[in-house]
């Protein structure tokens, strides 16, 4: 199979018909195909941008036709946990504070909360699964861990995983922070940095992969921007997840990156590029079977603004 890997899309349906016009796909019968290719995408459909049910729309379509697949990312399970009850504490699994109201607001401006196509929607969510390996390569939203993964067992989301994922006490909750959130460690005592909403966050996201990355500035995976405030003191402790470099290359969504799109190492690819944001990009890999990621297959649209 040849196969387009397609990053967080977060509500910009307009970047995303720019991108796969871009690649070759054609809409007929209003699915978007390509005569040859398959589109598979990492997750993040929804939150941030404007175009919430255009995106769905579009993907829907065509997963159901069989022109693409893809994973769930975490703005899906966040939309899940939000919308799940909490049988145990009360409230829901995801709270209802104002902080996730904001960060959840575009998505439930379009689907108004607990009305029928909301909960439709949220069910195709469970549907996704958190990850794909189809043999010569691997799908994650954030973090192939190998050990989470086969603890796990299936890929699809069952309720009594859901609930477990939302304890922090249970290693379920470990296991998807991890795989769809990705790696974090700490920073040292009286450090932190601002993200994206200007929130002060005292964990990075990290380089889980890489050896040589031996200070928290090294290991820091996330927009170049924020590097300044990434301290360059040496790490104490195990941050790393061993991926083999004889692994298949495995992509990933997630991190918000920034600049002109290359692997992060010979089998590891992010493709997301920060298409919410102004300035940002929506990134597709366009894989053909090769087992050492080329920088010359990325393939980029640049973010359309709303109108």
């Amino acid at each position: 199979m040849n196969y387009d890997m397609i990053g967080d899309i977060h509500g910009c349906s307009r970047t995303l018909e720019s991108l796969l016009s871009k690649l070759g796909y054609h809409k007929e019968d209003g699915v978007y195909r390509h005569p040859e290719r398959t589109a598979i995408f990492l997750g993040d459909f929804i939150d941030r941008g404007p175009y919430q049910r255009e995106v769905i729309l579009i993907v829907r379509s065509m997963m159901e036709a069989g022109a693409a697949q893809s994973v769930m990312g975490n703005h899906e399970y966040n939309a899940i946990a939000y919308a799940t009850p909490d049988r145990k504490n009360g409230g829901h699994l995801r709270a209802h504070s104002q902080k996730n109201m904001i960060q959840h607001e575009a998505f439930l401006d379009e689907y108004v909360f607990d009305s029928a196509d909301h909960r439709e929607v949220i069910d195709w969510f469970k549907s996704l699964p958190m990850w794909l390996d189809l043999g010569g390569i691997r799908v994650i939203h954030a973090c192939w861990d190998q050990v989470f993964i086969e603890q796990i067992g299936s890929s699809l989301i069952t309720d009594e995983l859901l609930y477990a994922s939302c304890d922090k006490d249970l290693w379920q909750y470990d296991a998807i922070e991890t795989i769809l959130k990705g790696k974090e460690m700490p920073l040292p005592s009286g450090h932190h940095f601002n993200d994206k909403f200007g929130n002060p966050r005292h964990d990075i996201r990290v380089r889980w992969w890489d050896e040589s990355a031996d200070t928290f500035k090294k290991a820091f995976l996330g927009p170049e921007s924020a590097l300044t405030q990434i301290p360059g003191d040496e790490i104490h402790g195990d941050h790393l997840i061993e991926y083999s470099h004889e692994a298949p290359p495995v992509f990933l969504g997630h991190y918000w990156l920034e600049g002109e799109p290359e692997p992060l190492a010979a089998n590891i690819a992010c493709i997301d590029y920060s298409v919410a944001k102004a300035g940002g990009k929506l990134a597709a890999y366009r894989w053909d079977g090769e087992a050492v990621l080329s920088k010359e297959k990325y393939v980029t649209a640049e973010r359309v603004e709303p109108q």
